[in-house]
């Protein structure tokens, strides 16, 4: 079986420019009028390079950054998705930096500036669902669920996928996501990180 990990965000942002381009009965804002072409991007955990080395340390459970509840996956997941939305929306590179681990998807967020939003992004507008927690550990964070950003983004904003976090200096960021529960995500959790430059 081909190997199919696809860049979500990538995903998110192109049915996201989909939806903005689609027809209905209503006059076109200026601002909605012009969506910039996002191709999905395939990433192997192989095209991940190395260049620090994790070394383990002893925690209590009140230090420990390892997320035990739906709740606390949720509350990541949400901060994240808020900051890169908003990033996107004010068109400010340094805020996507805060929540992607990875060049690739800094590339993504710089390269979706422009997309059309209904309104200026804000945290209660991302609604997450079915949330199920696939791996959690000092270094990586996997979920499965549903994305809801209609509030601000519009009718039909949703997608359904498994969301790769790593914890790299003193908080989590996204490393992927997948568009199937069952995909080959694992091999994201672990390889080591290259910083970003």
């Amino acid at each position: 079986m081909a190997r199919t990990a696809i860049v979500g965000l990538f995903a998110v942002v192109l049915a996201i420019g989909v939806w903005s381009l689609w027809p209905r009965g209503e006059s076109a804002s200026p601002a909605a009028t012009t969506v910039p072409a996002v191709q999905p991007t395939t990433t192997r955990a192989s095209d991940i390079t190395t260049s620090t080395t994790l070394t383990s340390t002893t925690e209590t459970a009140s230090e420990s950054h390892v997320v035990e509840t739906v709740e606390e996956a949720e509350e990541i997941l949400r901060e994240l998705w808020f900051g890169w939305f908003e990033g996107i929306y004010n068109q400010d590179e340094d805020r996507i930096r805060e929540v992607v681990a990875t060049e690739e998807l800094l590339d993504a967020g710089v390269n979706a500036f422009g997309v059309a939003f209904a309104s200026e992004p804000f945290e209660g507008g991302v609604v997450l669902t079915g949330t199920e927690i696939l791996r959690s550990d000092e270094n990586c964070l996997a979920t499965w669920g549903t994305l809801d950003i209609t509030a601000f983004r519009g009718q039909d904003a949703r997608s359904e996928n498994v969301v790769v976090l790593r914890f790299a200096g003193d908080r989590w960021q996204m490393l992927s996501t997948w568009i199937h529960a069952n995909d080959l995500w694992e091999a994201d959790c672990e390889s080591v990180l290259q910083p970003l430059p």
